[in-house]
Parts: C-alpha cells; sequence; structure tokens
C-alpha cells in the first residue's frame, strides 16, 4: 500500500488546502444564522456548567437546576437591559436639544473648513448635502438590513435559552460522542483538550464579564467627574463595546467624545479622549493580563487578523466569538504534532533573537 501511494506535488497540496479554506469560509458565512447560536449557546453553556453542578450536588433535580441557572442569567441580562433602556429613554427628552446644538456645531465646524482650507462655504454645504441625498437614497436598503438585523437578534435572544438549556441538559451524550468519534486518539489527549477547552471558555467569560464590569465602573466615574452627560449609560455601553476587541474602543471613545462636544465644548471632548486612553491603558496592561489574558494566548497580530475576519463573516457575533474560538483551535493545534506550527504560530510565545540565532549556528557545529 505504501508503495502504491501517489505523492502530490507542492502546488497541488497548495491548491487543495487553498480550496479548503475558501469551501470553509463560504460555509461559515452561509451558514451563519445556524452556526452563531449554536457556538453562542455552547459557549455560554460552558459558562453556567458550573452553577448547575453547584444545584445539582445541592440535591436538586437537574433539569430543574439547568432551569434555574438559564433564568437567573436571563434575568441579570433584562436587568441590565431595562437600566440603559431607561438611560436611553432620558436621552430621547433631550434629543431636540442635542440637534439644536449639533446644528450649531456643525455651522461652526463648516465655517472653520472654508477658512481653513481656502474653500467657499456654498461649496462645501453643497458637498455635503449632495452627501446626504445620496445616504437618504439608500435609506430602504439600510432600513431593510436593520430591520433584518433587529429579527436576527430577536429571533437569537428566543433561541439561545432553548439551545443552552439543550446543551446542558445531552453534556453526557455530547462528551460521550467526543470520545467515540476520537477513539483511534489516546484518551489522555481527548480528556485534556476536553478539560482545558472547558476551563479556558470559562476562565475567558468570566474574566472578560469582570473587565467589562471595572471598565464601566472606570467609565462612568470618569464621565461624572469630567460633567459628561448620561455618565453612567455611556460608561456601561463603552465597557460592552470594548468586550469586541481592538474596533469597540474605538467606537466606545466616539461615542461620548461626540455627546462632550456636543453638549458642552471641544475641551470637554478632549477630557474624554485623555480619560478612555488611560482607561484603556489600565485595562491592556493591568486587567486584561490579569483577569482576562491567563488563559487565551493569542498575539496581537492574530488577534487583529481574526477580529476582523469574524466581523466580514458573522458582524458584531463573529468579533466576539473569534478570539475564543482561536483559543479553542490553539489547545486542539497543540495537541495535535502536524498542527502544532499552527498553534505555536496562534500564541505570544515570542522567541527571542539570542535563541534563533543559536538555532542557526549549532546546525554548522553538529555537521562537523
Amino acid at each position: 500500500m505504501e508503495k502504491d501511494a501517489v505523492e502530490l506535488p507542492v502546488y497541488a497540496k497548495m491548491t487543495l488546502v487553498i480550496v479548503g479554506i475558501i469551501a470553509l469560509f463560504y460555509v461559515l458565512y452561509v451558514g451563519q444564522d445556524i452556526l452563531v447560536p449554536l457556538i453562542l449557546a455552547a459557549l455560554l453553556a460552558m459558562l453556567l456548567n458550573p452553577v448547575v453542578n453547584f444545584l445539582s450536588n445541592r440535591k436538586i433535580n437537574r433539569t430543574l437546576a439547568i432551569f434555574l441557572a438559564i433564568l437567573a442569567a436571563a434575568l441579570l441580562v433584562a436587568v441590565l437591559l431595562y437600566f440603559i433602556g431607561s438611560q436611553l429613554s432620558r436621552f430621547g427628552d433631550s434629543l431636540p436639544i442635542f440637534k439644536q446644538k449639533s446644528a450649531e456645531l456643525y455651522k461652526q465646524l463648516l465655517q472653520w473648513v472654508a477658512e481653513t482650507f481656502n474653500i467657499p462655504p456654498d461649496k462645501v454645504s453643497g458637498w455635503i448635502t449632495k452627501t446626504q441625498k445620496e445616504i437618504m437614497s439608500q435609506g430602504t436598503s439600510a432600513m431593510s438590513q436593520t430591520l433584518g438585523t433587529l429579527s436576527g437578534m430577536l429571533g437569537l435572544f428566543l433561541l439561545l435559552p432553548v439551545y443552552i438549556f439543550l446543551f446542558l441538559y445531552y453534556k453526557t451524550l455530547l462528551l460521550t460522542f467526543i470520545a467515540q468519534l476520537f477513539e483511534n486518539a489516546p484518551s489522555k489527549m481527548v480528556n485534556e483538550v476536553l478539560a482545558e477547552t472547558k476551563s479556558l471558555v470559562q476562565s475567558y467569560l468570566v474574566g472578560l464579564l469582570t473587565e467589562a464590569g471595572i471598565v464601566a465602573v472606570l467609565n462612568s466615574a470618569g464621565l461624572l467627574i469630567i460633567g459628561v452627560e448620561y455618565a453612567i449609560v455611556l460608561g456601561i455601553i463603552g465597557a460592552l463595546l470594548n468586550i469586541i476587541p481592538y474596533i469597540g474602543g474605538l467606537i466606545a471613545t466616539a461615542l461620548p467624545m461626540l455627546v462632550a462636544i456636543t453638549t458642552q465644548s471641544p475641551s470637554a471632548a478632549l477630557w474624554v479622549l485623555v480619560l478612555y486612553l488611560v482607561v484603556q491603558f489600565v485595562d491592556n496592561n493591568l486587567i486584561v493580563p490579569k483577569i482576562v489574558g491567563s488563559k487565551v494566548k493569542v498575539n496581537a497580530l492574530v488577534s487583529i487578523v481574526v477580529v476582523l475576519i469574524g466581523g466580514a463573516l458573522w458582524g458584531v457575533s463573529g468579533m466576539f466569538l473569534s478570539i475564543p474560538l482561536v483559543g479553542i483551535l490553539k489547545v486542539v493545534f497543540d495537541r495535535i504534532d502536524p498542527l502544532k506550527p499552527f498553534g505555536y504560530l496562534i500564541g505570544d510565545d515570542q522567541p527571542t533573537v539570542a535563541k534563533s540565532l543559536t538555532r542557526r549556528t549549532k546546525k554548522p557545529a553538529m555537521a562537523k
């Protein structure tokens, strides 16, 4: 059999790999309405599993324990959404004032552009008006996309509790299925992958929630000191956006700056920028390494790339799911010898230049 095996040339192997990757991404994109709720439910089920085990150990029926855990999580989310909604309703009451100040700011900006770049104000205003008309002409398609997104989110919220319940209820069945699926592999390796994956997801999600709480407190306290209106809700929204790596932080900073420059002054917006830069520095150098980054060790380059890919495939859900999924892939890659180089590439264990040079200089010495 080994003599009859056909060795494919390198270009043929590369072609098969590229075609396989394209097919994989196509399936992920087409099946996003099915895959995203399932993956998100599986991750949340891992997060709630210790709560279910705690209740089951207190001699509570497992089905009832699962129901109570999901109900408690749903109540927490409902309280948070109610608080944000009540704050946003206050923002809606002052929307006329916000619009008036935005119009004044628009006139000042128009005048500054005209004076700075020596462009007649009529030209600048005409260009902006033209842009607004183009945007309004695309309003129908944008509205339909928005409604489609909202309906998809509603469907996601309805499906998630059902999926989470079923994942927790059939946990033993699913684990047995995975063990049988890889029965030819060493049982120790399979158990290690499953245990490390569960620990990784649980620690990552718990750390992420803890980080969001700390960032929300820091944001809200800083905005209250500066005197920005709706400081608490802006701080919470900023913390939730900050969960999306890299990209979410930019949006979280721009939103309170816009409110500050509209309701107060440019100096207030500048102080908001300074505040968010300080919070981001504390978050990236103190909070994330100690709370979130202890388990998911993915380097910054891979993180940015996978977040962009996740956003292109699955939108905001893809941005959120990209990091834990890559972390799970790294756990699997580190246990399979042919895939270990990819696990090393994903990780943040960067070798020093001295080690690389040592490896290069050792080979000639061994040859002698």
